[in-house]
């Protein structure tokens, strides 16, 4: 008898233990499509050298490429969608940064400013 009283409480007390506990479902980041993922930073690549007083002197959105210029200074952003669905963004300075070292570097501050970073 003893020992079924106390497996009874033992099972009370596992129930009521169990009770208070609660399992959240895991946090799950929205989706973004990857066109809308492309045009925010494609638009933060645009507007990050135009920030700094360059000349857009070509895009080409479907090669994701936009060139830049401001004096002997060339600047030209890739914009490239990866399989995963991020973007990857490289931009490339040629022609003569002696005349400006730090444009490169401005160019890329504004756009990770942009893009909230």
């Amino acid at each position: 008898m003893k020992a079924v009283i106390a497996r009874v409480t033992v099972a009370f007390a596992l129930a009521a233990g169990l009770a208070g506990c609660y399992v959240y479902d895991p946090y799950y980041p929205p989706q973004v499509s990857p066109q809308a993922a492309f045009d925010r930073y494609w638009g933060a690549a645009m507007d990050a050298m135009r920030d700094q007083g360059m000349n857009i002197t070509a895009e080409n959105r479907a090669a994701g490429v936009i060139e830049g210029r401001r004096g002997g200074i060339t600047m030209r952003a890739n914009v490239i969608p990866q399989a995963d669905g991020r973007v990857r963004v490289e931009f490339n300075a040629s022609g003569a940064i002696s005349e400006d070292p730090s444009l490169p570097d401005r160019v890329s501050r504004s756009y990770d400013a942009r893009l909230g970073r």
